[in-house]
């Protein structure tokens, strides 16, 4: 990639990003749930860093009050004991954010609240709907006045306007979630009742926990495990959950599809989910074992040591390991503090962007031939500066391996893979990659391998193969209500 390109497109870690973490709680009980939410929050931030928020409301109280906090930042930076402390009630959605489509402002953040003719919804979204535009221009011609430019205030809006002509909060969720095309998982908290709905592919993970007298939604068990909940199961997709005191977890599936037709975004195995979570039942640890034993036994290559680029490249680098029997060790210190008030250096400043994040173990790589795994190479921006840092230090060789096929194609569904002509991969060979990134050899994962990973689940492959589980919009979307 050159100098002009690289100005273009800034992006100091050439890193992928989700679009969002959600986690909604209900106690039967009538004991707070903010502090809850702001823990569960805490274990989904690596799901989204730029902004947060948190609406609670009192199942007892009046059906019109419900108390919010949102602003950009990190969860501990934005919620202070107490804010936490003002947020008083039984029943609460919260959410973490980071945007593919709608601006970076406090605007976007979320969860979003409603107040309408039936009372109010408070509401948090993850994914990306390729339909928005056309849900939207619906709206607005019948005179909806939109306050943020996220695809998160379209569904609030089909939600309050179903719920006039439905019986219950969850039948309005229900018929206005049947008009939504793309990926979503989405927490709402209704005056009574806490529901839970995911896309009919099953895009973006969403599970059921419960806690005493309490019940829990969220992106990932890894929130359920921090709060000390249990994990009861995964929401499946096309399900709609509602959640109340009445008729405790009741289950619609009218839009489920066959499940060969599901379509898991491989990421969240990969890359996007934490390492002690199971999304469907399957161990994200697991997967990236598997991962670097696929790329050990399929593109072998002699060394003295196999590192990761972390955090995710740990694991995949471990199995890489076990399969090889040549050594895993550590190559990188990381720098976890970097905040949303890390100021990028400038592309011409001494200050590497790479090395404020990651910094080499010299003792560990000088004079060793070393095999280098990380989740994917998206730009190459950052493979060429990681690659280099192991030369600097000593490596004899560096051979760069990656538990992911190449990107070859844009992600519709909450993923911010770039258009085609700004990924490295997009017409250069496997060998023209490799001498841009500056490595003795490189391997990507077998996109047959895919399937293993998710233990034979319906997956998505579009950023690999082009070929998505449905038809995708004609021009890039992302982000268009600022145009």
């Amino acid at each position: 990639m050159n100098t002009k390109e690289m100005e273009k497109n800034p992006m100091p870690f050439d890193g992928l990003h989700e679009e969002c973490g959600v986690f909604g709680m209900y106690d039967f009980d009538g004991g707070d749930v903010a502090s809850t939410i702001y823990y569960g929050l805490f274990a989904l931030q690596h799901r989204g860093q730029e902004s947060c928020g948190i609406a609670v409301s009192d199942t007892s109280g009046p059906k019109g009050r419900v108390q919010s906090y949102k602003d950009m930042g990190l969860v501990n930076e934005v919620f202070t004991p107490e804010i936490l402390g003002k947020l008083n009630g039984d029943i609460g959605v919260g959410h973490v954010r980071y945007s593919t489509a709608g601006a970076s402002t406090r605007e976007n953040a979320q969860p979003l609240v409603l107040n309408y003719v039936k009372g109010t919804l408070a509401l948090a979204h993850n994914g990306n709907l390729i339909n928005a535009n056309e849900l939207r221009h619906d709206l607005e011609y019948t005179g909806a006045i939109f306050q943020t430019t996220i695809d998160t205030e379209v569904i609030a809006y089909h939600i309050a306007r179903e719920r006039l002509n439905s019986k219950t909060a969850e039948e309005a969720v229900r018929r206005a979630v049947a008009k939504l095309k793309g990926a979503f998982s989405l927490v709402v908290a209704s005056p009574r009742k806490l529901i839970g709905a995911r896309d009919p592919f099953g895009f973006k993970p969403l599970c059921i926990g419960k806690r005493d007298n309490a019940y829990i939604l969220t992106s990932e068990t890894c929130a359920l495990e921090t709060i000390g909940a249990e994990f009861i199961r995964d929401v499946r997709p096309g399900e709609v959950v509602t959640i109340s005191p009445e008729g405790g977890i009741q289950s619609d599936m009218s839009l489920a599809l066959a499940p060969e037709k599901e379509a898991r975004c491989i990421f969240e195995y990969i890359y996007f989910a934490r390492p002690d979570s199971h999304i469907d039942g399957v161990s994200v640890y697991g997967s990236r074992i598997k991962a670097g034993r696929f790329l050990a036994m399929d593109s072998p290559v002699d060394a003295d040591l196999v590192v990761g680029v972390p955090e995710s490249g740990n694991a995949a680098a471990l199995g890489y390991s076990l399969q090889s029997g040549i050594p895993y060790g550590t190559a990188f210190v990381k720098n976890s503090y970097v905040g949303r008030t890390f100021i990028k250096p400038k592309q011409s400043s001494r200050e590497s962007s790479v090395r404020v994040k990651l910094n080499v173990l010299k003792e560990a790589v000088a004079g060793k031939r070393i095999i280098m795994i990380d989740d994917s190479i998206v730009r190459g921006t950052t493979s060429d500066r990681i690659v280099k840092m192991l030369r600097d230090a000593g490596a004899t060789e560096v051979h760069v391996r990656i538990s992911s096929p190449p990107f070859l194609w844009p992600c519709y569904f909450g993923t911010d893979i770039p258009e085609r002509e700004q990924l490295i991969a997009y017409n250069r060979t496997i060998d023209e990659i490799r001498e841009i990134i500056g490595a003795d050899s490189l391997g990507y994962l077998d996109v047959e391998r895919l399937e293993e990973l998710s233990e034979g689940l319906s997956i998505c492959k579009g950023c690999f193969n082009g070929i998505y589980p449905l038809e995708p919009p004609k021009e890039d979307i992302r982000g268009s209500y600022e145009k």
